[in-house]
């Protein structure tokens, strides 16, 4: 999940201003935790406080709401800014790529890979309730448990493609016209490629930045499946730990404690 947030914020200053090189400051004075990061702390929230007891469904709307209306400026889409704001609870059949990159934390609470399926899809239909926002989704945590369960590079790329994305493309073949898209579809095949194509956790997240596109978003979410495959490096944690406010880094601290969790 560490993985996510720390690829969000690297991400952060290239989402409207693309580079297509591997050679770049990985942190910069500018970077910051968008929406991606805000909305991943609050589905570990909300999984938190389930462990305790209660609706998965509830509890994610109820954090949601609750911590990203702490960070209204973070960048929310239009339709999610809305449900945010106006405390909607009705899910707007979205296949927007925000379903993917807040997705992380079940493939740490989850004990198997029908429950990380199960969980995966409660947590995003409560807004992404489109089919293609639920495959995103569900690609993505299951790529990160699988990775995070021993699973090798070539069974996680099988399994993506025997049940969600083709992934017929190179990085390098991509790369000259990959441009922004923030769905599910456009977007969720290309991160995961990056996280294939990797030699290590800063190299994925490299990958992401260096093809352009929703750079943050897919930099979550290769950044999650990365950090559950390959650790985040100490030194990378730190940085990005750094980035998070009192609130922010709690709710992470809360999350790690409760399901034993320790990504650095």
């Amino acid at each position: 999940m560490l993985g996510a947030i720390a690829g969000d914020i690297i991400g952060s200053v290239y989402e409207f201003n693309n580079i297509k090189t591997k050679d770049f400051p990985l942190f910069d004075e500018e970077c910051f935790p968008t929406d991606d990061s805000v909305m991943t702390l609050a589905i570990a929230k909300a999984l938190t406080e389930w462990k305790k007891g209660g609706d998965l469904e509830q509890l994610t709307i109820r954090y949601m709401h609750e911590i990203g209306r702490q960070y209204p400026d973070c960048g929310y889409g239009g339709h999610f800014g809305r449900w945010i704001l106006l405390n909607d609870t009705e899910p707007y059949f979205s296949f927007g790529n925000g379903a993917a990159m807040r997705v992380s934390p079940v493939a740490y609470v989850a004990r198997d890979l029908e429950e990380v399926k199960t969980l995966s899809r409660i947590v995003t239909g409560v807004t992404h309730n489109h089919p293609e926002g639920i495959k995103g989704a569900e690609a993505t945590a299951v790529a990160s448990w699988m990775a995070l369960h021993g699973s090798s590079k070539e069974e996680i790329g099988d399994y993506v493609r025997e049940n969600y994305y083709d992934l017929k493309f190179t990085l390098d073949e991509i790369r000259p016209y990959y441009t922004f898209d923030v769905t599910c579809q456009g977007s969720v095949p290309q991160a995961i490629q990056c996280f294939l194509e990797s030699e290590n956790y800063e190299d994925c997240i490299r990958n992401c930045i260096s093809i352009g596109g929703d750079s943050d978003t897919i930099a979550a979410i290769a950044g999650a499946i990365a950090g559950a495959y390959y650790g985040i490096p100490e030194d990378i944690a730190m940085v990005a730990d750094s980035y998070l406010d009192e609130t922010l880094r709690g709710v992470l601290t809360e999350f790690e404690e409760a399901f034993y969790i320790n990504e650095r």
